[in-house]
């Protein structure tokens, strides 16, 4: 999730992968939830699923959907996943058309780019205030 306000729809898709894999009768599940950026490749959850899969401590990654695991690069992650005989489900893998994917993009990345310049200005701000 990119941020706190969308912590309702973490606990959504929580609960959705838990039935998924209660139908399924998987066993030993570890949940891996971030919040940051799909554009941010330091997160903790997703440095930790990447060096299981490597270790090769991971059966199956499963996804609500396939931006959940990064907004660029989530393909590069699971054709690695692949190569360590980890399998990948996506729930919801709803093809999107060129115009959607890019217009996605282009909002993710405006997004981003804007919380880091309001971020960094309200940084700036704080300290004038504190002088």
């Amino acid at each position: 999730m990119s941020s706190y306000d969308q912590k309702d729809d973490l606990v959504r898709q929580s609960m959705v992968l838990y039935d998924f894999c209660t139908k399924n009768h998987y066993e030993n599940i570890e949940e891996i939830k971030d919040l940051g950026s799909g554009l941010n490749f330091k997160k903790k959850g997703l440095n930790k699923l990447i060096k299981d899969i490597i270790e090769n401590k991971v059966d199956r990654i499963i996804l609500t959907h396939k931006d959940r695991l990064l907004r660029f690069g989530s393909d590069l992650l699971i054709n690695i996943a692949k190569h360590f005989n980890t399998e990948t489900i996506i729930l919801n893998d709803k093809k999107q058309s060129f115009e959607e994917e890019l217009s996605n993009d282009v909002l993710e990345i405006i997004t981003v780019f804007s919380a880091k310049l309001y971020g960094s200005r309200s940084h700036k701000n704080k300290k004038k205030t504190l002088k």
